[in-house]
């Protein structure tokens, strides 16, 4: 766990950072530090959970887009739970919208993950690691490959 002022916490293998009520100057890079914390815990995806914020300025934005584009190097990505409409208005505004998946709802960012891969990445195609299109399911190896986003 992070000092307590942005938790993590993995759940079915995806680290979780939950996001504060505001993210500003002042707090961002504490929340960076908090992403960099939790992706060495992850294998690929990381989530932020943004319900509870109802501010994100220009720092806030920074922070976002570094921690995406960290974790796109890395083959991951960086997903957003956000609920505030002030908040997706910002991220509708500057773009952000279209460039980091984010959902309503945590489970339906974790849905989009699949911690059984190898890696923690999903399938191209979507589907569960181990699926195969004629309906049999291969088991493979679930030992990291040493990647961090």
């Amino acid at each position: 766990m992070h000092d307590g002022r942005f938790p993590f916490e993995l759940i079915s293998g995806v680290p979780v950072v939950t996001a504060p009520e505001e993210i500003d100057i002042t707090n961002a890079p504490g929340l960076r530090s908090a992403l960099l914390e939790a992706a060495e815990h992850g294998y690929g995806t990381l989530v932020l959970d943004m319900t509870r914020t109802q501010f994100c300025d220009s720092s806030g934005l920074h922070t976002l887009l570094a921690a995406h584009k960290r974790a796109q190097a890395k083959g991951g990505e960086l997903l957003l739970v956000l609920s505030a409409t002030h908040v997706l208005r910002v991220f509708a505004i500057t773009g952000i919208d279209r460039m980091i998946p984010n959902f309503t709802s945590l489970d339906q960012a974790l849905a989009q993950t699949s911690a059984d891969r190898p890696n923690g990445h999903r399938r191209p195609d979507g589907a569960p690691e181990g699926s195969e299109q004629n309906g049999l399911v291969a088991h493979g190896t679930s030992e990291p490959d040493g990647e961090a986003c």
